[in-house]
Protein backbone atom coordinates (compact mmCIF):
# COMPACT_ATOMS: atom_id res chain seq x y z
CA UNK A 1 0.00 0.00 0.00
CA UNK A 2 1.45 3.05 -1.03
CA UNK A 3 0.85 6.61 1.28
CA UNK A 4 1.09 10.01 0.73
CA UNK A 5 3.71 12.00 2.97
CA UNK A 6 4.03 15.85 3.99
CA UNK A 7 6.73 16.84 5.92
CA UNK A 8 6.87 19.57 8.18
CA UNK A 9 10.30 20.91 9.22
CA UNK A 10 10.91 23.40 11.68
CA UNK A 11 14.66 23.22 12.39
CA UNK A 12 17.15 25.22 9.85
CA UNK A 13 19.51 23.59 7.45
CA UNK A 14 22.51 24.05 9.84
CA UNK A 15 22.67 23.88 13.39
CA UNK A 16 20.30 21.11 14.28
CA UNK A 17 20.13 17.24 13.29
CA UNK A 18 16.21 18.30 12.20
CA UNK A 19 16.40 19.33 8.93
CA UNK A 20 18.98 16.56 8.01
CA UNK A 21 16.88 13.96 9.82
CA UNK A 22 14.03 15.50 7.71
CA UNK A 23 16.02 15.29 4.41
CA UNK A 24 16.94 11.41 4.86
CA UNK A 25 13.12 10.57 6.03
CA UNK A 26 11.75 11.93 2.66
CA UNK A 27 14.63 9.80 1.31
CA UNK A 28 13.76 6.63 2.57
CA UNK A 29 9.78 7.41 2.12
CA UNK A 30 10.69 7.85 -1.95
CA UNK A 31 12.58 4.53 -1.90
CA UNK A 32 9.77 2.76 -0.43
CA UNK A 33 7.54 3.37 -3.30
CA UNK A 34 5.63 6.21 -1.32
CA UNK A 35 4.93 9.53 -2.42
CA UNK A 36 5.92 12.77 -0.83
CA UNK A 37 3.47 15.57 -1.75
CA UNK A 38 5.27 18.80 0.15
CA UNK A 39 7.67 19.71 2.81
CA UNK A 40 6.32 22.69 4.63
CA UNK A 41 9.08 24.47 5.84
CA UNK A 42 7.84 25.95 9.60
CA UNK A 43 9.46 28.17 12.22
CA UNK A 44 13.29 27.93 12.04
CA UNK A 45 12.77 25.57 9.20
CA UNK A 46 12.35 28.00 6.42
CA UNK A 47 16.20 28.85 6.05
CA UNK A 48 16.12 26.22 4.34
CA UNK A 49 14.83 28.46 1.34
CA UNK A 50 17.61 30.72 1.77
CA UNK A 51 19.93 31.14 -1.37
CA UNK A 52 22.20 32.49 0.44
CA UNK A 53 23.65 29.45 2.36
CA UNK A 54 27.49 28.39 1.26
CA UNK A 55 28.38 25.41 3.23
CA UNK A 56 32.01 24.21 3.14
CA UNK A 57 32.84 22.33 -0.23
CA UNK A 58 33.29 18.98 2.30
CA UNK A 59 29.83 19.53 3.57
CA UNK A 60 26.43 18.45 2.41
CA UNK A 61 24.50 21.39 0.56
CA UNK A 62 21.10 20.53 1.95
CA UNK A 63 19.42 23.52 0.35
CA UNK A 64 20.72 22.27 -2.75
CA UNK A 65 19.35 18.67 -1.91
CA UNK A 66 15.79 19.71 -1.51
CA UNK A 67 16.43 21.71 -4.56
CA UNK A 68 17.47 18.52 -6.40
CA UNK A 69 14.45 16.16 -4.31
CA UNK A 70 11.72 18.84 -5.63
CA UNK A 71 12.64 18.33 -8.99
CA UNK A 72 13.35 14.98 -9.48
CA UNK A 73 10.08 13.81 -7.52
CA UNK A 74 7.89 16.90 -7.87
CA UNK A 75 7.82 17.69 -4.38
CA UNK A 76 6.40 21.46 -3.34
CA UNK A 77 8.88 22.84 -1.20
CA UNK A 78 6.61 26.12 0.78
CA UNK A 79 8.06 28.20 3.23
CA UNK A 80 5.69 29.85 5.99
CA UNK A 81 5.77 33.30 4.92
CA UNK A 82 5.20 34.83 7.66
CA UNK A 83 7.85 32.88 9.56
CA UNK A 84 10.60 33.85 6.74
CA UNK A 85 9.94 37.01 6.84
CA UNK A 86 10.10 37.48 10.45
CA UNK A 87 14.01 35.33 9.33
CA UNK A 88 14.61 37.36 6.59
CA UNK A 89 13.84 35.09 3.91
CA UNK A 90 12.14 37.19 1.13
CA UNK A 91 10.72 35.87 -2.06
CA UNK A 92 10.02 38.24 -4.91
CA UNK A 93 6.57 38.94 -4.30
CA UNK A 94 7.28 39.51 -0.69
CA UNK A 95 9.89 42.04 -1.59
CA UNK A 96 7.42 44.12 -3.69
CA UNK A 97 5.08 44.38 -1.13
CA UNK A 98 7.22 45.20 1.84
CA UNK A 99 9.75 47.63 -0.59
CA UNK A 100 12.18 45.17 -0.24
CA UNK A 101 15.67 46.13 -2.15
CA UNK A 102 16.28 42.50 -2.90
CA UNK A 103 15.40 38.62 -2.65
CA UNK A 104 17.19 35.00 -0.96
CA UNK A 105 14.32 32.36 -1.39
CA UNK A 106 16.39 29.64 -2.83
CA UNK A 107 15.41 28.58 -6.25
CA UNK A 108 12.43 25.99 -6.49
CA UNK A 109 11.14 27.33 -2.88
CA UNK A 110 7.74 29.59 -2.51
CA UNK A 111 6.70 30.93 0.25
CA UNK A 112 3.12 29.99 0.99
CA UNK A 113 0.62 30.62 4.43
CA UNK A 114 -0.70 28.32 7.18
CA UNK A 115 -3.18 27.31 4.51
CA UNK A 116 -0.63 25.45 2.23
CA UNK A 117 0.32 23.28 5.91
CA UNK A 118 -3.80 22.77 6.02
CA UNK A 119 -3.94 21.71 2.96
CA UNK A 120 -1.38 19.07 2.83
CA UNK A 121 -2.72 18.26 6.21
CA UNK A 122 -6.00 17.58 4.93
CA UNK A 123 -4.69 15.36 1.90
CA UNK A 124 -1.98 13.71 3.16
CA UNK A 125 -1.91 9.92 5.11
CA UNK A 126 0.49 10.78 6.81
CA UNK A 127 2.39 14.25 8.07
CA UNK A 128 5.50 13.78 10.04
CA UNK A 129 6.96 16.67 11.73
CA UNK A 130 10.71 17.28 12.19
Amino acid sequence: MSLTYVLVVQGPAYGTQAARSAYQFAEAVLAKGHSLSRIFFYQDGVHNGSALTAPASDEFDLVAAWQQLARGHGVELQTCVAAALRRGIVGQQEATQNQLPTTNLAEGFEQAGLGGLAEGMLTADRVIQF
